[in-house]
């Protein structure tokens, strides 16, 4: 299996994780993005800088609000206490809350804590920069609780 298909698989497994979340706390979860084109649409997609690549990974509906995800996990072997966002996936996201405003976009980490990318541009402007210029670092204690950006889990409520 390729690098790659590694991150494939462990990005799917949490998008899953996300939308399980999501749907325990009354959210009516889709897929989107370019996880959901078929292989030669994504193919294309990689050799070019389009915006597009970017997309969100899930839209979510809870009567009258709606939300869009963006999951983002990472490897096992590059636990800190930072997230690290490419910057070319930042700059998709401000361009997509500016676009759609006011439908927000979530970046999900792996730990189920949540920034915006405005959030995001913030504390890392702040923040040591990662010396490649390719990724934006923010502090873990920066991140918001899942619950409480999307309300308590209600699977079990009696």
């Amino acid at each position: 299996m390729t690098q790659w298909q590694d991150r494939k698989k462990v990005g799917e497994i949490h998008e899953q994780r996300v939308a399980a979340e999501l749907q325990q706390r009354g959210w009516t979860v889709q897929r989107c993005g370019q996880g959901t084109f078929p292989p030669a649409i994504r193919e294309a997609l990689a050799r070019t800088d389009s915006a597009l690549r970017y997309f969100p990974d899930l839209i979510a509906a809870r009567g009258s609000e709606l939300v869009t995800i963006d999951a983002k996990d990472r490897m096992p072997s590059t636990q800190s206490d930072r997230y690290a966002i490419s910057t070319a996936t930042l700059r998709a996201g401000l361009l997509f809350t500016a676009t759609h405003a006011p439908t927000p976009l979530y970046y999900v980490f792996g730990d189920l804590n949540v920034l915006t990318p405005s959030e995001v541009h913030h504390y890392s402007t702040h923040a040591r920069h990662h010396p490649s210029g390719a990724w934006v670092l923010v502090g873990t204690r920066q991140a918001h609780p899942f619950g409480e950006v999307f309300g308590a889990n209600t699977a079990f409520a009696a």
